[in-house]
This record gives C-alpha cells, structure tokens and sequence, in this order.
C-alpha cells in the first residue's frame, strides 16, 4: 500500500487547461465515494483554466457503465478527454473481479478505438476505508489525479498534432 498523498502536484507545471474540453463519466454506485472524486477533478480542472461550460459531467449506474457513458460523451459532446470516476469494493463474491476487469478493459478498449484519452479514475479498494482514503483522505483524490492526467494528455496530443514531421 502507498505510504503518502499521490494527488501532490506543482500547478505550474500543469498545462495551462483553458481551451480544452473535458467529459467527465461518474458512477452513481459507492456515491459517497464518487461524488468526492468528481469534486477533486472539478478543482483541478477549474484551476487549470478549464470553465464549467467546458466540463460536461453525465453520472452512470455504476463502474460497469463507465466506459459506455464515456462513448456517449464522445458522440454526443465535443471533448478531447473523458475522465471516467468510480469506486468497485471488495465483497463476499467474485463480482468485484469481474467488473474491475471488465471495467477496465472497457476503458482501455474505448481509448484506443476513439484516440482520445479516456482516463481511469476508477478506485478498485478490498475496503471502504481504502476508498475514502483515495476519495480525499490521507491517500489523495484519484479524481484528482485522473484531471492531472487529462490536462496532460490533452496538451500531449495537441503538441503532436502541431509538431512538424518529417
């Protein structure tokens, strides 16, 4: 388990976010949870430069529906990224593998077929505490960290897209 704060970061050496459009998916299941993740990236998102008008936020069911609103978002609104927000706890029974699993792969299968970054901010913890520990405790905000890691992305892209190549 990490020992400190993974959401540390220098904002200047963020880009600077006030053209980009973002999409941002979040499941309604562990609610307590996602709403604290949604509201680490809405911060960090807004202190890059992003506007509200720019930030599009659809909720799902749940983490399995994640890559799906995630696909709406992309045929639907014009954004550069979507930052997909989730919390899959532990239980009793195999259910958590799977849907960690397919969750996953979904977004991972969704970034690559669009070449968008679709980003996982989806929390995958054995306990709550765990969860609240990365929804804004001792351990950080994911949400947090998958803003950082659209913001990055985005202008990633953008830079490609205008480097010369020979």
């Amino acid at each position: 388990m990490a020992t400190r704060n993974l959401s540390s970061y220098d904002k200047a050496l963020l880009p600077e976010g006030s053209t980009m459009k973002v999409g941002v998916v979040v499941s309604e299941w562990n609610s307590d949870i996602t709403e604290n993740l949604l509201r680490g990236a809405l911060e960090t998102l807004t202190e890059s430069g992003l506007t509200l008008d720019n930030i599009h936020i659809i909720h799902v069911p749940g983490s399995f529906e994640l890559a799906q609103g995630a696909l709406m978002l992309l045929d639907n609104k014009s954004v550069e990224a979507v930052i997909c927000l989730g919390s899959i706890i532990k239980g009793e029974t195999p259910h958590f593998g799977f849907i960690s699993v397919a969750c996953a792969q979904g977004i991972q299968s969704l970034a690559l077929k669009s070449g968008k970054p679709i980003i996982f901010g989806v929390l995958t913890d054995n306990t709550l505490e765990q969860a609240q520990a990365r929804s804004g405790g001792a351990m950080g905000n994911k949400g947090v960290e998958a803003a950082i890691t659209a913001i990055r992305m985005i202008a990633l892209k953008r830079d490609l897209q205008n480097s010369w190549v020979l």
